[in-house]
């Protein structure tokens, strides 16, 4: 795999043969006066003939909907890769935008980090995944032998616990008998465990 983009002899606009090797999966930043040919190589160029060549191969019905670029005033170029370009807005005066928002790259690094990121608590930093039911129970028991050895007490019966009802106030005996008839037995309301087969008022 190429691990740079090669451009060589680029002449669009103000370029005059412009020969450079930008390292790929690295972010690259071009600089310079106004009129020096950073829009001409990056647009123009780069993006110009990454996108014509996406373009061109994808099939003829495709390319009716997305037109095809012109192939720009260059020598050779390798090591493209499909290409994004993200317009340049007007600032705006939202005190609440950001770089993100403004030239709307956001949304897309918010495909990005989702697609390949890899989320970690962030209190202890381990990172999060993806379990299936056996993995759970086996790590729950893991947890209560290692509470009992440590804590030097007799293994006992371990609840888990689910909220239904939050910071709301009312009577909730229809909500029991549902729970009752889906096969709970106990229930904890107000930090106080009842089962379900009690007398609740």
């Amino acid at each position: 795999m190429l691990t740079h983009i090669t451009v060589k002899g680029a002449r669009e606009h103000n370029l005059k043969s412009t020969n450079v090797e930008i390292p790929k999966n690295k972010f690259v930043v071009f600089t310079g006066v106004s009129g020096s040919g950073k829009s001409s190589l990056a647009f123009d160029t780069i993006y110009a003939e990454g996108q014509r060549r996406y373009v061109e191969s994808l099939s003829a019905y495709a390319r009716q909907f997305l037109g095809i670029m012109d192939k720009p005033d260059v020598d050779y170029i390798e090591g493209l890769s499909p290409a994004i370009s993200i317009d340049q807005k007007t600032a705006s005066h939202n005190p609440r935008s950001t770089v993100g928002t403004i030239t709307e790259v956001y949304d897309y690094l918010r495909v990005l980090f989702a697609r390949i990121g890899h989320p970690h608590c962030p209190n202890c930093g381990i990172e999060i995944r993806k379990l299936s039911t056996d993995e759970i129970v086996s790590a729950l028991l893991d947890q209560i032998k290692a509470f009992t050895a440590k804590n030097k007490v007799k293994p006992h019966v371990a609840h888990i616990l689910s909220p239904v009802v939050r910071e709301r106030k009312g009577e909730f005996k229809d909500l029991f008998t549902n729970l009752k008839a889906k096969g709970f037995r106990t229930i904890r309301v107000d930090g106080v465990s009842m089962g379900l087969d009690d007398d609740i008022n």
